[in-house]
C-alpha cells in the first residue's frame, strides 16, 4: 500500500518486512504544536497505517527537537487558543463566550486521542525534548511509551484552564502523584515518569531510537490482527473502569474550565501581554517551562 502525504506528518515504513509504521509529527519550525490542520492530518494518517494489514506496531515521535510542546495558542490566523474550535462558535455577536461551542471543538480532539487509544494496531510514543500539554495528552494514549531520560513530561495547561486525556493520569499512577501533577502542572523528567509506570522505558537520548525499535521489533512479531485482538483484550479492562467516561467528564470540565477567574486573566494577558507575558505570568511563580532555562 502506497503512502499518503501529508502537510503537518510524515510517514514511513521501516522494520523487518516493513511491518513497523512510523508517524512523525513535523512542525519542527513550532515545536510540534498541535494545530487543528496537524491533529487532523494525524487522524488520518493513523486511518491510513490502520487499514494496512502488513502493519503491525506504528511509532509516533517528532520532528527536531522535540516531540510536542502542547497545542498552538498562536496559529497564523490569529484564532489563538480557540483555533481548534474555530468550527464551532464560541462567542456570540457581542463577544460572550459560549460553553457549548468551546466543548464541541474540545470534544472532537478527545474523539480523536479516543480514536488513537483504541485504533487496531499497537502504538509506541517516542519522546524528547518535551511532551507537555497537549504533547503529553497525545502521548499518553498510546499503547507503550518509549523516551529520552531528559524528556520534560508534563500539563502546564492545567495551571490556566482544565485538560482532556491526561485525565488518565489516575489510572497510569497512584492518587497521591496524580493529584500533585494535576494541581501543579509540575514538569517531570522522563526518568522519575518510569518509576511512576507513566511510561515504559527512559533511556539515554543516543540510544531512544534504537531501543523505541528494537521494542516495535518484538511486539511486531505477531500479527496485526492477533496484537489487535490482545488490545481490546487489554483496554477493556481500564475502559470498563471507566477511562470513556472520565474523559467525557474530563473535556466537559476543561471546557468549565475556562470561565473560571485564572483563564480570565489568561486571556487578559494574551491579549495585553501577548503569549509571551501569559507564559510568565502562568511558570513565573513555578520557575520551569517558560521561565526555565532550556535543555534540549
Amino acid at each position: 500500500m502506497s503512502l499518503p502525504t501529508f502537510e503537518n506528518v510524515l510517514l514511513e515504513r521501516t522494520g523487518t518486512d516493513d511491518r513497523i509504521g512510523v508517524l512523525t509529527l513535523n512542525r519542527p519550525e513550532k515545536m510540534n504544536a498541535l494545530s487543528q490542520e496537524l491533529i487532523y492530518d494525524f487522524r488520518d494518517a493513523c486511518e491510513h497505517f490502520e487499514a494496512d494489514d502488513d502493519v503491525r506496531v506504528i511509532i509516533v515521535k517528532g520532528a527536531g527537537r522535540t516531540f510536542s510542546a502542547g497545542y498552538d495558542l498562536t496559529p497564523a490566523g490569529g484564532y489563538g487558543a480557540d483555533a481548534i474550535h474555530r468550527r464551532f462558535r464560541t462567542v456570540d455577536d457581542d463577544g460572550n463566550r459560549l460553553i457549548m461551542g468551546i466543548r464541541g471543538g474540545m470534544a472532537r480532539v478527545t474523539d480523536i486521542w479516543l480514536y488513537f487509544w483504541n485504533m487496531q494496531k499497537i502504538t509506541i510514543a517516542q519522546l524528547h525534548g518535551y511532551a507537555i500539554a497537549g504533547g503529553f495528552e497525545l502521548s499518553m494514549m498510546a499503547d507503550l511509551v518509549v523516551a529520552a531520560e531528559d524528556t520534560q513530561i508534563g500539563h502546564p495547561g492545567l495551571r490556566f484552564a482544565g485538560s482532556r486525556t491526561s485525565a488518565i493520569l489516575p489510572l497510569l499512577t497512584n492518587m497521591r502523584k496524580a493529584k500533585e501533577l494535576f494541581y501543579t502542572g509540575d514538569p517531570i523528567r522522563a526518568t522519575e515518569a518510569a518509576e511512576l509506570n507513566l511510561i515504559n522505558y527512559a533511556v539515554p537520548r543516543d540510544e531512544l531510537e534504537e531501543k523505541t525499535m528494537a521494542l516495535a521489533e518484538r511486539v511486531s512479531n505477531l500479527p496485526a490482527d492477533h496484537l489487535a485482538q490482545l488490545k481490546v483484550h487489554v483496554n477493556r479492562f481500564y475502559e470498563n473502569m471507566g477511562i470513556y467516561s472520565s474523559l467525557r467528564s474530563s473535556t466537559d470540565l476543561d471546557a468549565v474550565g475556562t470561565f473560571t477567574s485564572q483563564h480570565y486573566e489568561w486571556s487578559r494577558r494574551m491579549r495585553d501581554e501577548g503569549l509571551k507575558g501569559a507564559l510568565a505570568w502562568r511558570d513565573g511563580p513555578f520557575g520551569d517551562y517558560s521561565q526555565a532555562p532550556r535543555n534540549r
